[in-house]
């Protein structure tokens, strides 16, 4: 009985630590993918502000 207790004490630590490095792996995702959308708002907002210059009348 005390093999299979620690058996199964290992297993639950093991499927522990993977869930633990998936948190992990899942929260760098977030970040990256967080960096990536603020460069893309900014990209979008520097070709607005082109094309929005363009469109304004030049004044002499």
């Amino acid at each position: 009985m005390k093999e299979q207790l620690e058996a199964r004490m290992n297993e639950l630590k093991a499927e522990l630590e993977a869930g633990r490095q998936m948190i992990q792996e899942l929260d760098d995702k977030r970040t990256q993918l967080g960096y990536t959308l603020t460069r893309i708002s900014g990209a979008i907002q520097v070709l607005e502000e082109l094309a929005a210059a363009e469109e304004a009348p030049v004044q002499a």
